[in-house]
């Protein structure tokens, strides 16, 4: 079993209301990915397997952090689909995107919670199929040889905490909310399975200089 360390995607399109808009990085995006490939590299940490999601965002920011055509691209590490599921709420449910009125806090659970009751009829794909997609790719990433980078999303990423950790949906959703663009998260091999070490590690973008670039949207 290897260690594994699941990366943010940059800052995307912050004015976006649908899946597709969002799915770019703005120019601070790239700067962020940069800066990130500029540390891992010096620190040594770009070895071994690379792994990317299929979105947009995901292979910009890889492209971004330098990390060359040796990256394996699998789809089960694209992000859940929050734009439409938020529709999908407010069409049937009445609850607004966040706005003046309402607040990414307090969306974010009622989106996640209405899915995994499977309240949301016609969703892209159901809670438990989000849930098994992303535990397969964990298994499967986790059972090759040597550590891993993992570029990836931060709803994928508070799932993969939520599978290890033993999460509610307001924890898993609160998690979601706190994770920052190009940050760094390490499930490390305890006993016989994995356990998290790092959390929301942002080391690339510490310096006084560059605390502007700590995002979360």
């Amino acid at each position: 079993m290897s260690n594994i360390t699941l990366i943010r995607h940059g800052q995307a399109n912050t004015e976006a209301r649908d899946e597709a808009d969002y799915d770019k990085l703005s120019p601070l995006g790239h700067q962020q990915a940069a800066w990130l490939g500029d540390h891992l590299r010096a620190s040594g940490a770009v070895q071994g397997r690379v792994y990317c999601g299929s979105l947009i965002r995901h292979l910009e920011t890889a492209q971004s952090m330098g990390l060359g055509d040796d990256v394996t691209i699998d789809p089960r590490l694209n992000e859940l689909q929050y734009f439409t599921l938020a529709q999908l709420l407010e069409q049937q449910h009445g609850i607004p995107f966040p706005g003046p009125r309402v607040s990414f806090a307090d969306h974010m659970p009622q989106v996640f919670g209405a899915w995994q009751r499977d309240e949301l009829e016609g969703a892209p794909e159901s809670f438990a199929e989000f849930e098994a997609r992303v535990r397969g790719a964990i298994t499967d990433i986790a059972a090759g040889p040597g550590p891993a980078l993992v570029v990836t999303s931060g709803g994928l990423i508070s799932m993969v905490m939520r599978q290890h950790l033993g999460l509610d949906i307001p924890a898993m959703a609160q998690m979601a909310l706190a994770i920052m663009n190009t940050s760094l998260h390490r499930l490390f091999p305890i006993g016989n399975r994995l356990s998290p070490v790092l959390f929301n590690a942002v080391p690339h973008l510490e310096t006084p200089e560059r605390q502007f670039a700590q995002t979360h949207m």
